[in-house]
Protein backbone atom coordinates (compact mmCIF):
# COMPACT_ATOMS: atom_id res chain seq x y z
CA UNK A 1 0.00 0.00 0.00
CA UNK A 2 1.63 3.70 -0.84
CA UNK A 3 1.82 6.13 1.97
CA UNK A 4 -0.16 9.29 1.67
CA UNK A 5 2.75 11.02 -0.25
CA UNK A 6 2.96 8.69 -3.04
CA UNK A 7 -0.75 8.66 -3.20
CA UNK A 8 -0.71 12.08 -4.86
CA UNK A 9 -1.53 12.01 -8.57
CA UNK A 10 -1.22 9.53 -10.64
CA UNK A 11 2.79 9.48 -10.93
CA UNK A 12 5.20 6.83 -9.69
CA UNK A 13 8.47 5.44 -9.65
CA UNK A 14 8.35 3.58 -12.79
CA UNK A 15 9.59 5.33 -16.21
CA UNK A 16 7.18 7.89 -17.78
CA UNK A 17 4.62 5.74 -19.89
CA UNK A 18 4.00 6.21 -23.05
CA UNK A 19 0.42 7.55 -22.72
CA UNK A 20 -0.22 9.37 -19.19
CA UNK A 21 -4.02 9.51 -18.53
CA UNK A 22 -3.48 10.31 -14.43
CA UNK A 23 -1.55 13.81 -15.75
CA UNK A 24 -3.87 16.73 -14.53
CA UNK A 25 -1.65 18.89 -17.01
CA UNK A 26 -3.14 20.78 -20.35
CA UNK A 27 -2.74 17.53 -22.72
CA UNK A 28 -2.02 20.60 -25.58
CA UNK A 29 0.79 21.56 -23.34
CA UNK A 30 3.41 22.80 -22.52
CA UNK A 31 2.09 26.73 -23.66
CA UNK A 32 5.42 27.68 -26.28
CA UNK A 33 5.49 31.45 -24.88
CA UNK A 34 5.27 30.08 -21.26
CA UNK A 35 7.91 27.11 -22.03
CA UNK A 36 10.87 29.54 -23.78
CA UNK A 37 10.48 32.23 -20.98
CA UNK A 38 11.07 29.30 -18.24
CA UNK A 39 14.21 27.47 -20.51
CA UNK A 40 15.65 31.42 -20.65
CA UNK A 41 15.91 32.35 -17.43
CA UNK A 42 19.15 32.98 -15.20
CA UNK A 43 18.96 29.73 -12.85
CA UNK A 44 22.52 30.56 -11.98
CA UNK A 45 21.20 33.14 -9.44
CA UNK A 46 18.84 33.59 -6.84
CA UNK A 47 15.35 35.36 -7.20
CA UNK A 48 14.93 38.76 -5.24
CA UNK A 49 14.15 37.63 -2.22
CA UNK A 50 10.88 39.68 -1.97
CA UNK A 51 9.82 38.71 -5.37
CA UNK A 52 9.09 42.20 -5.79
CA UNK A 53 8.02 42.29 -9.14
CA UNK A 54 6.36 39.19 -9.96
CA UNK A 55 3.77 40.07 -7.32
CA UNK A 56 3.21 42.85 -9.20
CA UNK A 57 2.83 41.03 -12.83
CA UNK A 58 0.34 38.57 -10.65
CA UNK A 59 -1.38 41.94 -8.94
CA UNK A 60 -2.48 43.57 -11.54
CA UNK A 61 -3.59 40.28 -13.87
CA UNK A 62 -5.80 39.95 -11.01
CA UNK A 63 -6.50 44.24 -10.53
CA UNK A 64 -5.22 43.66 -6.57
CA UNK A 65 -2.75 44.75 -4.73
CA UNK A 66 0.92 43.30 -4.29
CA UNK A 67 0.39 42.81 -1.12
CA UNK A 68 -1.92 40.20 -1.02
CA UNK A 69 0.12 38.40 -3.54
CA UNK A 70 1.79 35.29 -2.09
CA UNK A 71 4.30 32.87 -3.90
CA UNK A 72 4.68 29.50 -3.16
CA UNK A 73 6.55 26.35 -4.23
CA UNK A 74 3.54 24.96 -5.89
CA UNK A 75 -0.50 24.53 -4.35
CA UNK A 76 0.51 21.95 -1.87
CA UNK A 77 3.27 23.79 -0.33
CA UNK A 78 0.66 26.67 0.33
CA UNK A 79 -1.61 24.55 1.20
CA UNK A 80 0.41 23.19 3.86
CA UNK A 81 1.87 26.98 4.76
CA UNK A 82 -1.96 28.19 4.97
CA UNK A 83 -2.80 25.21 7.68
CA UNK A 84 0.01 26.12 9.89
CA UNK A 85 -0.57 29.86 9.95
CA UNK A 86 -4.63 29.56 10.18
CA UNK A 87 -5.61 27.88 13.94
CA UNK A 88 -8.04 25.18 14.38
CA UNK A 89 -9.28 22.38 12.89
CA UNK A 90 -8.71 21.66 8.53
CA UNK A 91 -12.42 21.36 6.98
CA UNK A 92 -12.97 19.58 3.32
CA UNK A 93 -15.79 18.84 1.44
CA UNK A 94 -15.21 15.06 -0.04
CA UNK A 95 -14.11 13.60 -1.94
CA UNK A 96 -11.59 16.05 -2.95
CA UNK A 97 -8.23 16.56 -3.50
CA UNK A 98 -5.96 14.45 -0.69
CA UNK A 99 -2.98 17.00 0.26
CA UNK A 100 -5.77 18.78 2.26
CA UNK A 101 -5.88 16.05 4.74
CA UNK A 102 -2.31 15.58 4.30
CA UNK A 103 -1.35 18.90 5.56
CA UNK A 104 -3.65 18.63 8.17
CA UNK A 105 -2.21 15.46 9.50
CA UNK A 106 1.58 16.91 8.49
CA UNK A 107 0.69 19.58 10.71
CA UNK A 108 -1.58 17.81 13.73
CA UNK A 109 -4.40 19.48 13.57
CA UNK A 110 -7.92 17.54 13.63
CA UNK A 111 -9.37 16.68 9.80
CA UNK A 112 -12.87 17.17 9.55
CA UNK A 113 -14.69 15.59 6.16
CA UNK A 114 -18.12 16.85 5.06
CA UNK A 115 -20.19 15.08 2.44
CA UNK A 116 -22.64 17.64 1.54
CA UNK A 117 -22.08 21.18 1.37
CA UNK A 118 -25.28 21.92 3.98
CA UNK A 119 -22.29 20.10 6.31
CA UNK A 120 -19.82 21.56 5.31
CA UNK A 121 -21.16 25.24 5.87
CA UNK A 122 -22.87 24.29 9.16
CA UNK A 123 -19.15 23.00 10.49
CA UNK A 124 -17.87 26.29 8.80
CA UNK A 125 -20.27 28.37 11.79
CA UNK A 126 -19.34 26.55 14.21
CA UNK A 127 -15.74 26.55 15.29
CA UNK A 128 -12.84 27.91 14.18
CA UNK A 129 -10.29 26.32 11.11
CA UNK A 130 -9.94 26.88 7.59
CA UNK A 131 -11.92 25.59 4.77
CA UNK A 132 -10.75 24.02 1.66
CA UNK A 133 -13.46 23.94 -1.13
CA UNK A 134 -11.58 23.00 -4.74
CA UNK A 135 -13.45 24.79 -7.86
CA UNK A 136 -13.92 22.64 -10.07
CA UNK A 137 -13.51 19.78 -7.48
CA UNK A 138 -10.77 17.26 -8.10
CA UNK A 139 -11.54 13.99 -8.56
CA UNK A 140 -15.33 14.76 -9.51
CA UNK A 141 -15.68 17.74 -11.18
CA UNK A 142 -18.30 19.44 -8.97
CA UNK A 143 -19.25 23.14 -9.40
CA UNK A 144 -19.79 23.95 -5.99
CA UNK A 145 -22.90 26.51 -5.73
CA UNK A 146 -21.31 30.19 -5.72
CA UNK A 147 -23.64 31.16 -2.69
CA UNK A 148 -22.39 28.17 -1.01
CA UNK A 149 -18.86 29.40 -1.71
CA UNK A 150 -19.61 32.98 -0.87
CA UNK A 151 -21.23 32.10 2.45
CA UNK A 152 -18.46 29.72 3.54
CA UNK A 153 -15.99 32.84 2.82
CA UNK A 154 -17.89 34.58 5.43
CA UNK A 155 -18.30 32.01 8.21
CA UNK A 156 -14.68 31.59 8.75
CA UNK A 157 -11.37 31.37 6.47
CA UNK A 158 -11.39 29.53 3.41
CA UNK A 159 -9.44 28.78 0.53
CA UNK A 160 -10.97 28.12 -2.56
CA UNK A 161 -8.40 26.26 -4.58
CA UNK A 162 -8.93 27.04 -8.50
CA UNK A 163 -5.99 24.63 -9.62
CA UNK A 164 -8.61 23.83 -13.06
CA UNK A 165 -10.60 26.73 -13.27
CA UNK A 166 -8.36 28.65 -15.98
CA UNK A 167 -9.07 24.82 -18.13
CA UNK A 168 -13.07 25.95 -17.46
CA UNK A 169 -15.40 28.63 -20.00
CA UNK A 170 -14.25 32.01 -18.90
CA UNK A 171 -17.30 32.86 -17.53
CA UNK A 172 -17.09 30.28 -15.55
CA UNK A 173 -14.02 31.47 -13.72
CA UNK A 174 -15.01 35.20 -13.64
CA UNK A 175 -17.98 33.96 -11.78
CA UNK A 176 -16.01 31.66 -9.10
CA UNK A 177 -13.42 34.64 -8.76
CA UNK A 178 -16.55 37.24 -7.89
CA UNK A 179 -17.78 34.36 -5.18
CA UNK A 180 -14.46 34.06 -3.49
CA UNK A 181 -13.67 37.53 -3.35
CA UNK A 182 -14.14 37.22 0.77
CA UNK A 183 -11.91 33.88 0.82
CA UNK A 184 -8.01 32.72 -0.12
CA UNK A 185 -7.74 32.22 -3.93
CA UNK A 186 -5.00 29.08 -4.59
CA UNK A 187 -4.12 29.45 -8.05
CA UNK A 188 -1.48 26.95 -9.65
CA UNK A 189 -1.45 27.95 -13.40
CA UNK A 190 1.26 25.16 -14.31
CA UNK A 191 -1.50 22.77 -14.89
CA UNK A 192 -3.04 25.00 -17.26
CA UNK A 193 0.23 25.63 -19.19
CA UNK A 194 1.45 22.43 -19.38
CA UNK A 195 4.09 22.80 -16.90
CA UNK A 196 3.10 20.62 -13.99
CA UNK A 197 7.16 20.02 -13.04
CA UNK A 198 7.70 23.99 -12.52
CA UNK A 199 6.92 23.99 -8.88
CA UNK A 200 5.64 27.88 -8.95
CA UNK A 201 1.73 28.62 -7.51
CA UNK A 202 0.48 31.79 -5.40
CA UNK A 203 -2.30 32.87 -3.26
CA UNK A 204 -4.34 36.12 -3.16
CA UNK A 205 -5.34 36.90 0.40
CA UNK A 206 -8.67 38.38 1.16
CA UNK A 207 -6.82 41.14 3.26
CA UNK A 208 -3.19 41.80 4.16
CA UNK A 209 -2.15 38.83 5.76
CA UNK A 210 2.20 39.05 6.22
CA UNK A 211 1.91 35.77 8.15
CA UNK A 212 1.39 33.38 5.32
CA UNK A 213 4.25 34.98 3.16
CA UNK A 214 6.64 34.96 6.42
CA UNK A 215 5.98 31.16 7.04
CA UNK A 216 7.76 30.36 3.92
CA UNK A 217 11.79 29.72 3.71
CA UNK A 218 14.03 31.73 1.51
CA UNK A 219 13.72 31.79 -1.98
CA UNK A 220 10.78 29.30 -1.69
CA UNK A 221 10.54 29.76 -5.52
CA UNK A 222 13.73 29.68 -8.17
CA UNK A 223 13.80 31.94 -11.24
CA UNK A 224 12.38 29.31 -13.79
CA UNK A 225 9.13 29.71 -11.44
CA UNK A 226 8.90 33.21 -11.51
CA UNK A 227 9.63 33.72 -14.94
CA UNK A 228 6.88 31.06 -15.65
CA UNK A 229 4.26 33.20 -13.17
CA UNK A 230 4.76 36.24 -14.69
CA UNK A 231 4.75 34.73 -18.91
CA UNK A 232 1.58 32.91 -17.67
CA UNK A 233 -0.08 36.36 -17.01
CA UNK A 234 1.19 37.40 -20.71
CA UNK A 235 -1.63 37.97 -23.18
CA UNK A 236 -0.04 35.63 -25.75
CA UNK A 237 -0.20 33.18 -23.30
CA UNK A 238 -3.53 33.67 -22.22
CA UNK A 239 -4.54 33.50 -25.90
CA UNK A 240 -3.19 30.04 -26.61
CA UNK A 241 -4.87 28.63 -23.65
CA UNK A 242 -8.14 30.35 -24.36
CA UNK A 243 -8.05 28.95 -28.20
CA UNK A 244 -7.08 25.61 -26.71
CA UNK A 245 -10.17 24.94 -24.51
CA UNK A 246 -12.74 23.94 -27.52
CA UNK A 247 -10.04 21.11 -28.43
CA UNK A 248 -9.86 19.41 -24.90
CA UNK A 249 -13.74 19.61 -24.77
CA UNK A 250 -13.82 17.81 -27.93
CA UNK A 251 -11.39 15.42 -26.43
CA UNK A 252 -12.98 15.11 -23.18
CA UNK A 253 -16.49 14.26 -24.99
CA UNK A 254 -15.35 11.68 -27.04
CA UNK A 255 -12.70 10.11 -24.06
CA UNK A 256 -16.67 9.94 -22.34
CA UNK A 257 -18.85 8.73 -25.22
CA UNK A 258 -16.16 5.74 -25.69
CA UNK A 259 -16.03 4.69 -21.67
CA UNK A 260 -19.75 4.50 -21.84
CA UNK A 261 -19.81 2.94 -25.03
CA UNK A 262 -17.77 0.00 -22.86
CA UNK A 263 -21.33 0.03 -20.17
CA UNK A 264 -19.22 2.37 -17.97
CA UNK A 265 -20.55 4.88 -15.77
CA UNK A 266 -19.07 7.99 -16.54
CA UNK A 267 -18.46 11.60 -14.32
CA UNK A 268 -17.48 14.21 -16.82
CA UNK A 269 -15.91 17.81 -15.57
CA UNK A 270 -16.04 21.17 -17.24
CA UNK A 271 -12.05 20.95 -16.77
CA UNK A 272 -9.85 18.44 -18.45
CA UNK A 273 -10.76 15.15 -16.63
CA UNK A 274 -13.00 12.99 -16.04
CA UNK A 275 -13.95 9.38 -13.73
CA UNK A 276 -15.09 5.94 -15.00
CA UNK A 277 -16.28 3.18 -12.56
CA UNK A 278 -14.36 0.42 -13.01
CA UNK A 279 -14.61 -1.86 -10.67
CA UNK A 280 -11.66 -2.61 -8.82
CA UNK A 281 -9.53 0.51 -9.45
CA UNK A 282 -6.68 -0.60 -7.79
CA UNK A 283 -6.85 -3.66 -10.40
CA UNK A 284 -7.32 -2.27 -13.44
CA UNK A 285 -5.22 0.92 -12.98
CA UNK A 286 -2.00 -1.65 -12.50
CA UNK A 287 -3.49 -3.65 -15.47
CA UNK A 288 -3.71 -0.59 -17.81
CA UNK A 289 -0.09 0.57 -16.03
CA UNK A 290 1.90 -2.67 -17.21
CA UNK A 291 0.70 -1.83 -20.74
CA UNK A 292 2.47 1.05 -20.67
CA UNK A 293 -0.76 3.46 -19.43
CA UNK A 294 -1.23 5.31 -16.80
CA UNK A 295 -4.67 6.43 -15.12
CA UNK A 296 -5.42 7.81 -11.32
CA UNK A 297 -6.49 5.63 -9.25
CA UNK A 298 -9.56 7.05 -7.33
CA UNK A 299 -8.82 5.00 -3.70
CA UNK A 300 -6.90 8.11 -2.83
CA UNK A 301 -10.15 10.08 -3.07
CA UNK A 302 -12.09 7.41 -1.43
CA UNK A 303 -13.32 5.75 -4.80
CA UNK A 304 -12.06 2.87 -5.01
CA UNK A 305 -14.27 1.66 -7.89
CA UNK A 306 -13.07 4.67 -9.66
CA UNK A 307 -10.34 5.83 -12.01
CA UNK A 308 -9.34 9.52 -12.76
CA UNK A 309 -8.51 9.69 -16.51
CA UNK A 310 -7.58 13.21 -18.57
CA UNK A 311 -8.68 14.25 -21.86
CA UNK A 312 -5.96 13.36 -24.30
CA UNK A 313 -5.41 12.76 -28.02
CA UNK A 314 -7.24 10.38 -29.96
CA UNK A 315 -4.45 7.94 -30.82
CA UNK A 316 -3.76 7.93 -27.26
CA UNK A 317 -7.87 7.33 -26.36
CA UNK A 318 -7.47 4.57 -29.01
CA UNK A 319 -4.90 2.72 -27.23
CA UNK A 320 -6.50 3.21 -23.50
CA UNK A 321 -9.52 1.65 -24.73
CA UNK A 322 -7.81 -1.44 -26.45
CA UNK A 323 -6.09 -2.28 -23.17
CA UNK A 324 -9.24 -1.30 -21.19
CA UNK A 325 -11.70 -3.86 -22.88
CA UNK A 326 -8.89 -6.81 -21.56
CA UNK A 327 -8.72 -5.15 -18.31
CA UNK A 328 -12.59 -5.15 -17.27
Amino acid sequence: MPDSHSMHGGTDSLPDPRYDFSTNANPLGPCPSVLARVRNADVTRYPDPLYTRVREVLAAFHQTSPERIVVGAGASELILRLIRCIDGPVRQLVPTFSEYGLGARLAGRRLMSARSTAAFLRAQSARPGVGFVCWPNNPTGELWPLDFVAAAARAGPLVVDLAYAPLCDASLTAAIETAAGAAYRLYSPNKAFGLTGVRGAYLITPRIDRRIAHAAPSWVIGRDAVAFLEAACDPEARAWLAQGLPQLKRWRTRLARSLQQLGLQVRESPATFLMAKVGNATRVAAHLRNHDLRVRDGSSFGLRQWIRLSAQPVQAQKALMAVLRTAL
